[in-house]
């Protein structure tokens, strides 16, 4: 396993998606995956800066745990106000732009291009895990 923590803030934001995608791309990786992972770290990373601590400072913890049937787990984990970002019901995303609800397409995003997400709360604590497998070997990604 690896882990980095560092505080919650924008200026962070690199640091940490950069610590994600050099795991994903060691984990063997292809750059269509690893653009998936950027993108789906991004958006709960920034997620968590910009909601989890209001008022106040905080920390992220990244964990990546290789899973031995090839999956690549990526924990975030905070010790912000209590919140689940999969309880929201999905965006219709059929209705024209001036109907739609703000806000949601960031994580319904993230649930279309990871393999799974799911949230728990453990303490003070949320942790939101995402995975993404590796293809077998030989096989083309499917878009």
């Amino acid at each position: 396993m690896q882990k980095l923590v560092l505080p919650a803030t924008k200026e962070n934001m690199n640091c940490m998606t950069n610590f994600i995608c050099d795991e994903a791309r060691a984990f063997g990786f292809d750059y269509k995956s690893i653009f998936q992972i950027q993108l789906a770290a991004e958006e709960v990373l920034i997620n968590v800066v910009n909601y989890a601590y209001p008022g106040a400072n905080g920390d992220i913890e990244i964990r990546i745990s290789p899973q031995e049937n090839k999956e690549f787990e990526v924990k975030v984990i905070d010790s912000g106000i209590a919140f689940d970002p999969l309880a929201k019901e999905d965006p219709d995303i059929t209705l024209p732009m001036e109907q739609r609800q703000i806000g949601g397409l960031g994580i319904f995003l993230v649930k279309k291009i990871m393999d799974d997400v799911h949230y728990n709360r453990e303490g003070d604590r949320n942790i939101l895990t995402f995975m993404k497998r590796l293809p077998p070997q030989g096989c083309i990604p499917k878009d």
